[in-house]
């Protein structure tokens, strides 16, 4: 039964090593399992994306030196920076957008809520996705964590 490339979709048989379309190794994804600590290290893993178990994670040790924790600990600490930063250049953006009279007002909101909203609903499927034993990266942010982890 042939499979499909999650990456490009394109169609290949099931013992495929690489895509023929993109040439991206076909690894099984692999979920975390076991306990850190006291926790499930999918919980734990989960637990991270809440900013303050993301630092005390990242200091307290059998949590420190579990990949998976470390992964999603930074990733959070990464996409919370994201968010300042997004909030910073969205708030210089709307002094800007001010001074037009009804319509700057009204972009500004939309455009800040629809920011806020996106950020919500990524912190949710990492949410998910840590709950379910997975290392999903985000597009920056998880190269960084990736980086962290790695040389931790």
């Amino acid at each position: 039964m042939p499979i499909t490339c999650p990456h490009c979709a394109a169609s290949m048989p099931d013992a495929a090593a690489f895509c023929p379309g993109c040439g991206r190794a076909m690894l099984p994804v692999t979920r975390a399992q076991g306990m850190v600590g006291v926790l499930p290290a999918t919980l734990a893993g989960a637990l991270a994306y809440f900013v303050l178990p993301a630092i005390l994670f990242l200091l307290v040790e059998p949590y420190k030196s579990n990949r998976f924790v470390r992964f999603h600990s930074f990733q959070c600490i990464g996409m919370c920076l994201a968010a300042v930063v997004t909030g910073a250049v969205l708030r210089i953006a709307g002094f800007a957008l001010f001074f037009i009279p009804v319509l700057g007002h009204l972009l500004v909101w939309l455009v800040s809520m629809v920011v806020s909203l996106a950020f919500f609903m990524i912190w949710i499927v990492l949410i998910v996705k840590a709950l379910q034993g997975e290392m999903f990266k985000l597009p920056l942010v998880g190269d960084f964590a990736e980086q962290q982890t790695s040389a931790g």
